[in-house]
């Protein structure tokens, strides 16, 4: 795959996952639906992209969690792709985005910056912009920012508009945890052993009953690979989901909710590690139209553990007048 210019792309028509063969005795196959990848320049190094059908509705443009989860565990939503384009992109420093060693790189406002050159390199004039975890802070952040022009509708789903308030309601969630959790889990951190296997176990578990409740998919472990090794995570977060020492944890934009005067879908798992106030907080401080979705026994990766469902509420959102 050329990386020469922002506009050097391979296409490929995906047979496996987008044109279903007839049935016995001649059956009408479906159309196949078109995707395109490749590399674009942004502040820092360059970006991988995917884009999924080619319709003339207002595409989805997707950013991933963490910071440096990579697109993969989002990919359900290519569903979407049968009506509109589904785009993708793996932020610097995450998947197959290069990922310079430079920390310094590593900030909110240069995510700001790639987001709005992605949008010029892949010529997104209009978009609804649909982020998830880190994503949801990013598309806040850029929203803030009046980088909002020609961004017709929002989706956040573990959505937050506050560090601080994702680690309060993270420490009750640790809290609730039985036999003791929350005093081996801090005893661990305060020891200095959190690369034990003893805290290891312990992140599992909150991992388990907070973040993803289902087995992963491959996309999914795809996802968890990336995060393992990526600079983005550990610059921008810390160490796992709950300990956040990194650029992000001081981030705040709760009081400026007020200039996000396009429609918002909300969308959250009933026992997502990013609690409900986090949610309510964003819909109490948006100016636009705010629906808040909870998926029931659903954690952090609810596109993942119900992903018909999820899209459902994407697709009814994006369509609606």
């Amino acid at each position: 795959m050329s990386s020469t210019s922002p506009w050097t792309r391979r296409t490929a028509i995906k047979a496996g996952a987008a044109l279903l063969a007839g049935v016995a005795g001649g059956g009408m196959s479906l159309p196949a639906i078109p995707e395109t990848d490749g590399y674009c320049p942004v502040p820092g190094g360059k970006v991988y992209w995917r884009r999924f059908g080619s319709g003339k509705r207002t595409p989805l443009l997707i950013l991933h969690g963490g910071p440096g989860a990579a697109h993969n565990y989002m990919l359900s939503l290519k569903a979407l792709a049968d009506d509109r384009p589904v785009i993708f992109y793996d932020q610097l420093g995450c998947g197959k985005a290069e990922s310079p060693t430079d920390e310094t790189l590593y900030t909110i406002q240069r995510s700001v910056d790639e987001l709005d050159a992605v949008r010029r390199a892949l010529r997104l004039p209009e978009i609804i912009l649909v982020g998830h975890s880190w994503g949801t802070f990013l598309a806040i952040e850029y929203m803030c920012q009046g980088r909002g022009v020609g961004v017709e509708k929002l989706v956040l789903s573990g959505a937050s508009a506050s560090t601080a308030q994702v680690i309060a309601g993270q420490q009750r969630l640790i809290d609730s945890l039985p036999n003791g959790f929350a005093a081996k889990l801090h005893g661990l951190e305060k020891a200095g052993r959190m690369d034990s296997p003893e805290y290891a176990a312990l992140t599992q578990q909150f991992y388990d009953n907070f973040v993803l409740r289902v087995p992963p998919t491959p996309d999914a472990q795809a996802s968890f690979e990336a995060l393992a090794k990526s600079i983005a995570y550990r610059v921008m977060n810390g160490p796992n989901e709950f300990y956040i020492t990194g650029i992000i944890k001081d981030w705040d934009r709760h009081r400026d909710l007020n200039v996000i005067t396009q429609p918002v879908l909300l969308t959250t798992g009933e026992f997502d590690e990013i609690t409900m106030d986090c949610h309510t907080t964003i819909r109490a401080g948006v100016s636009g139209l705010c629906r808040l979705e909870v998926m029931a026994r659903c954690s952090h990766l609810t596109m993942v553990e119900k992903p018909d469902e999820y899209n459902a509420l994407v697709r009814g959102f994006a369509n609606a007048a």
